[in-house]
């Protein structure tokens, strides 16, 4: 194994141990699962699988990018405050393998965080849904493990996106105030700053109903809601409309993803 892998398995190994030894991570686990949890017992008198996921949907719209980003936001900005980034020059690692070992342990971290209580509604409706089919079939109409097993796929490659975004974030921010107000600025950004901005181009005429679908894949979250509506409900329920391109939502995400990854990397490479 080279000494640069070494290096970067052992960054992404000290964000996950960072992650797991943090009390407020340990709140913030506890709070997700009861959120997930009680809007997945209590939200629907249905206990199916689509039904489930459509009460789920909002809720994690707003949940998954607050959860990112508080444990994100501070990583980058924390470690150029204590003076680690100036070691990069003699580590065995380059600026893309931090900000590639930064992020993939705190992505384990995440997606633990919001894999467990999914998977835990999933275990409640395995028993109780009232619906369920011996096998995973995905054929229109069947409500089957299947639609619940692609909703948290797409939830959790939403929070991967939203974590490049953040670390993005920190890696602007010079100290513990900005970090946090930029991490404010992104969670709007990405709840409600894009579709808003979208929306008011429609309203306006400057987006046409015929490339809404496209410019909206432009948003985090509605390229993950459109995805959910196109590859998850729509699936099991017949409709006409169709709310998403898939294929561009993927790349929307992907661009995010990519673009905040090149901020990060920049942002490093100049101090």
């Amino acid at each position: 194994m080279s000494d640069a892998r070494q290096a970067l398995q052992a960054i992404a190994a000290r964000e996950l141990v960072t992650v797991a030894r943090s009390r407020a991570s340990l709140v913030l686990f506890a709070a997700v699962t009861l959120v997930v949890v009680g809007v997945a017992v209590t939200g629907s008198s249905d206990p199916r699988y689509l039904p489930t996921t459509v009460d789920l949907l909002l809720p994690l719209e707003l949940l998954v990018p607050a959860v990112a980003i508080a444990l994100g936001y501070r990583t980058i900005a924390a470690d150029a405050r204590r003076g680690e980034l100036d070691v990069l020059e003699t580590y065995p690692v380059s600026t893309r393998g931090y900000v590639a070992g930064v992020f993939l342990g705190r992505l384990v971290a995440l997606a633990v965080i919001l894999a467990v209580p999914l998977g835990l509604v999933g275990l409640v409706l395995a028993f109780t849904s009232t619906d369920t089919p011996s096998l995973l079939a995905a054929q229109r109409g069947v409500d089957s493990p299947l639609v619940f097993v692609r909703f948290a796929v797409l939830t959790l490659l939403y929070a991967l996106v939203v974590l490049a975004m953040a670390l993005a974030a920190s890696a602007l921010a010079r100290s513990r105030r900005s970090a946090l107000v930029l991490a404010i600025v992104v969670l709007g950004f990405v709840v409600v700053g894009l579709d808003l901005l979208v929306l008011r181009g429609f309203a306006d005429g400057f987006v046409g109903s015929d490339r809404l679908t496209t410019v909206l894949a432009l948003s985090p979250t509605s390229a993950y809601r459109g995805l959910v509506f196109e590859t998850v409900i729509s699936t099991a329920v017949d409709t006409e409309l169709q709310q998403a391109v898939p294929l561009l939502n993927v790349l929307g995400l992907f661009l995010w993803t990519g673009l905040s990854f090149v901020v990060t990397t920049v942002v490093l490479s100049s101090r």
